[in-house]
């Protein structure tokens, strides 16, 4: 893990982007870290980075959580079998359904 000030890293940022690659780049400002570069190898890896620190998600999962803990939950074999009708459904549907192409 390489550290870097603002300033190093506004003046050699492909530098310090291709440091990134071999891992994380602490950027400090007045000796204090304020923000990390990381190298991304793929689309999903720069998905789940994102999701991972997305708020709006983490306000989701908090209060299904909060439902879950109230009771309000379905039990992993019903959620299964709900998803399994659900797909069934769609599979038969979607047989029977035209489907729409980009003109």
């Amino acid at each position: 893990m390489k550290f870097a000030s603002v300033a190093e890293v506004k003046a050699r940022l492909s530098s310090y982007l291709k440091a990134s690659a071999a891992g994380p780049v602490v950027v400090t400002r007045n000796g204090k870290a304020v923000a990390v570069l990381l190298g991304v190898d793929d689309d999903g890896e720069l998905e789940r980075l994102l999701l991972a620190h997305s708020r709006k998600l983490r306000a989701i999962l908090d209060a299904a959580d909060r439902r879950i803990d109230q009771g309000a939950g379905i039990g992993h074999d019903e959620f299964w079998h709900k998803v399994e009708s659900v797909n069934r459904v769609r599979n038969e549907n979607g047989s029977r359904k035209k489907r729409r192409t980009k003109r």
